[in-house]
């Protein structure tokens, strides 16, 4: 199984918007794949302006905010490639695309390292930053958009179950009544029966 790297990957559109997304990055020799899914932004970007960063942060709420909507965190230039990377990176690469082998679901697009820049070291993270970031992961493979695994499978393997607002239940069906506040952000999220 090849090693995949969960970075935040910012790419930019013809204008200069950049786009923030977490992707995992796919290891293939000394390149990395971005495989985004169809339709997306990222892809659109990649196809328009072949570069990229990825930045590797410990700072999940970038995560988090990808998940619920929130796309804008502080950025600044890269050094080599006309795409920016986050302010608060611990480290990051700048890539450029060399290479696409086209999927109708999910296209892989070869990336070469053109630079790639430590800015501080790595603490790991505690069970509650693993969690979002696993979270990140799975929003990412079972949302039916993105084309991700069908909800058949997810209720299959792992025991999810969906309501009518596609919002997953743990396995047994019950779940905490009355309002749970999360560390993430203000937003306080209600959780029904």
């Amino acid at each position: 199984m090849p090693l995949i790297r969960e970075t935040i990957v910012i790419t930019a559109s013809r204008d200069g918007r950049a786009h923030i997304a977490p992707i995992g990055l796919i290891a293939e020799v000394d390149d990395w794949i971005i495989a985004p899914f169809r339709p997306s932004t990222t892809l659109d970007n990649l196809v328009a302006v072949p570069f990229a960063t990825a930045s590797n942060t410990d700072d999940v709420r970038v995560f988090a905010g990808c998940l619920t909507g929130r796309y804008t965190w502080p950025t600044v230039a890269a050094e080599e490639v006309s795409v920016p990377r986050l302010a608060d990176a611990l480290s990051h690469i700048e890539l450029a695309v060399i290479d696409v082998k086209e999927d109708p679901q999910r296209p892989r697009l070869r990336c070469r390292v053109v630079r790639s820049i430590s800015h501080a070291p790595f603490q790991g993270f505690n069970r509650a930053q693993a969690a979002v970031l696993e979270a990140a992961i799975l929003d990412r493979l079972f949302r039916p958009s993105a084309g991700g695994w069908p909800r058949a499978a997810a209720q299959a393997i792992l025991g999810i179950h969906f309501d009518q607002r596609d919002h997953a239940r743990p396995p047994g069906g019950t779940l905490v009544r009355g309002r749970r506040r999360f560390g993430v952000g203000r937003r306080k999220h209600r959780i029904r029966a």
